[in-house]
């Protein structure tokens, strides 16, 4: 069983790519059921022990697996390629392609926020044990990668209870807030409206709401949820279907929907502009794929940016944090050689079965010829002696038959280990 990881990042690829190859909400159970199909296609048995998880966010698309075969990963490479209808040979340049204990270290960086655009971010542990629960109902989690994302949540527990990987990161919100007062001066005069109702939104809504701007104003599919969000920061809600009739009201926009397809379109921003008279406009887009449509960042006076544009803001602060970032390297390195380690001895379990199966099926012959011989009424002592003997004669008759048909270096190896195999305590 080989472990992997393939994907590609915010240090890999280019957004536009990206939002190629990222996951919607719905797509994941219905991706990992076919990741495992696609890992097994040419051969119905070994379909069944495959396993197979996917973390999709804004910064990353990642394809975790656990199947036999020499060729797991580049499988993995062109089944991320099949199933977005993309040519795996643009692709694959942007792709990571880690096997075995890298991919583990990967998987418990990640989840320790190591790997983020934002160094310590503790988003990512959370969007981490949904893509775990996602693959698990699904039927795509199994022994290895059950077990490998168990460690990784214990380890990124372990890594920001001892070190201070989080206590100076910035994050995405923080740095859309910071972007903005390059624009505007003051917060405290703009209306603000966020579009989406998810968890980055809930996020900067609480460091934009901190600006006291003069009103706050949640977008969303479902008004009650909106509604809800809203009511947090004395806003108020309107369906995503009005927007067109109310943003021009807005300075700030920032949105955050799983929309597969832009909902703000650059005709719509240019009768905005217009109707607003050329005042600015600061829009940030932290969806993947994209909410807004890129060709509005060529508007005057429209200020857009996206989750790449926010990256050299949130690098702030980073040499603060490499001292932290060393310390939970260190961590995490023990841990997954205990991890491999345990990998290891799973190899050894189907043999280790097989000589309980074999133990028995000799065991329970002789314990038969023991109780045929007390039927007839043979001596215990004698019954025993033979029980005890027939027994070790069946097990040492396998060794005693590999030592004489081997030869030159095999039967020495085998007449140093088989004494070893055989000893017995005093």
């Amino acid at each position: 069983m080989q472990l992997s990881a393939v994907g590609l990042n915010h240090t890999t690829a280019p957004l536009s790519l990206r939002e190629k190859v990222a996951f919607s909400p719905e797509q994941i159970s219905q991706a990992v059921v076919a990741a495992r199909a696609w890992f097994g296609r040419d051969d119905n048995v070994a379909r069944h022990g495959n396993e197979a998880a996917i973390l999709s966010t804004c910064n990353r698309t990642e394809l975790y697996a656990a199947c036999s075969g020499a060729n797991a990963i580049d499988s993995t490479a062109h089944f991320l390629a099949d199933f977005h209808k993309l040519s795996y040979t643009d692709l694959r340049p942007h792709l990571y392609t880690l096997p075995q204990d890298n991919a583990v270290r990967h998987a418990f960086r990640v989840a320790s926020g190591l790997d983020s655009m934002v160094i310590g971010e503790p988003q990512i542990l959370g969007q981490m044990k949904d893509a775990v629960r996602q693959a698990e109902a699904a039927g795509g989690l199994g022994t290895y990668l059950h077990q490998m994302f168990q460690r990784s949540f214990a380890v990124a527990k372990e890594v920001r209870t001892t070190t201070e990987i989080g206590a100076h990161s910035v994050s995405m919100a923080a740095a859309a807030v910071r972007l903005s007062q390059r624009i505007f001066d003051k917060i405290a005069d703009q209306h603000v409206l966020f579009i989406g109702a998810g968890e980055m939104i809930e996020l900067c809504a609480t460091h934009f709401a901190a600006q006291n701007p003069k009103s706050l104003t949640i977008a969303n599919r479902t008004l009650e949820r909106g509604e809800a969000l809203a009511h947090r920061f004395s806003g108020k809600a309107i369906r995503l279907a009005d927007l067109p009739q109310q943003l021009a009201q807005f300075d700030i926009i920032v949105s955050c929907t799983a929309s597969s397809l832009p909902i703000i379109g650059l005709g719509l921003i240019e009768r905005v502009v217009k109707a607003r008279k050329h005042r600015p406009i600061f829009m940030v887009d932290l969806a993947v794929p994209r909410d807004i449509e890129p060709e509005v960042a060529k508007l005057d006076d429209v200020f857009l940016y996206t989750v790449d544009d926010l990256g050299t803001v949130v690098q702030t602060g980073l040499e603060s944090r490499q001292a932290a970032v060393a310390q939970a390297e260190a961590i995490i390195e023990t841990r997954v050689q205990s991890f491999m380690h345990w990998v290891d001895g799973r190899a050894v379990v189907p043999v280790i079965q097989d000589l309980h199966e074999s133990s028995e099926q000799l065991r329970l012959i002789e314990l038969e010829r023991a109780r045929k011989m007390l039927a007839r009424g043979d001596d215990i002592d004698a019954v025993l002696e033979a029980l005890s003997k027939g027994i070790t004669a069946k097990f040492l008759h396998g060794p005693q038959q590999a030592l004489h048909q081997a030869s030159g270096d095999e039967r020495a190896r085998l007449a140093t280990l088989l004494p070893q195999l055989f000893r017995t305590k005093r």
